[in-house]
């Protein structure tokens, strides 16, 4: 399989994170995939915004599910840039999409929004929960997903458990608590590994040592040189 290279809410290293400026700019430079969170909205929309909170990415404050989606379009999530819809991403970028779900609440919404435009092929469903990947995959038969996790490597075996349990395909996971053993042991059950976040040549090569599936990275530049790295 292709060493897949992942674009860490856009290319959040030299771009606002989660934005369409920022995820253009991945699709520019050539990013296999754009990882991006979803969120709703108090009036039920999914938006891309990381944290609960739209204090730090925005110059707005509250939680996002406090705010409409007209409140939220009235902040600057910078350089101009406005709180996108997952509807407008998928517009913008032709490019398959992560999208990382970490409320319940959320998942029947997305759910449904695959279906409407059939983006089974397209759009996979990543969380750290895997109540959110078991019931969007009882919605959307067929659609991949993956469980995200920053459990010490020391887990990993109960990590693979986890993931196969959801019926997740791939399992994420911070590089640094990776290792070896980890990686091979979720490549003998089937699963495949990504790690995150590669941002320099040194982590992509560790990346390309541990036998990873692929590497979710915040700058562009890791996408060029991933390719003359062995």
């Amino acid at each position: 399989m292709t060493f897949l290279t992942i674009g860490h809410r856009g290319v959040m290293g030299v771009e606002p994170e989660n934005t369409l400026r920022s995820y253009l700019r991945a699709e520019r430079c050539g990013m296999d995939v754009i990882a991006l969170d979803l969120r709703l909205s108090k009036d039920g929309a999914l938006v891309a915004v990381h944290d609960p909170e739209v204090d730090r990415t925005t110059d707005g404050s509250g939680a996002v599910a406090d705010l409409t989606l007209a409140e939220l379009r009235e902040l600057d999530a910078g350089q101009g840039e406005h709180v996108p819809v997952l509807e407008e991403v998928l517009d913008a970028v032709r490019v398959p999409l992560q999208t990382f779900v970490g409320d319940l609440a959320a998942a029947p919404v997305l759910a449904e929004l695959i279906l409407r435009r059939d983006l089974t092929s397209r759009v996979e469903v990543a969380s750290d929960r895997e109540a959110v990947l078991v019931e969007t995959a009882r919605l959307v038969p067929g659609v991949r997903t993956v469980l995200c996790s920053d459990s010490p490597v020391a887990e990993a075996g109960s990590l693979v458990d986890r993931a196969l349990a959801a019926g997740a395909a791939t399992i994420a996971v911070d590089i640094h608590r990776l290792s070896l053993e980890a990686v091979e042991s979720a490549h003998a059950a089937g699963l495949r590994v990504t790690g995150r976040a590669v941002d320099t040549l040194d982590l992509l090569r560790l990346a390309r040592a541990l036998g990873l599936d692929g590497a979710a990275t915040d700058f562009p530049e890791v996408r060029s040189t991933g390719r003359f790295t062995a």
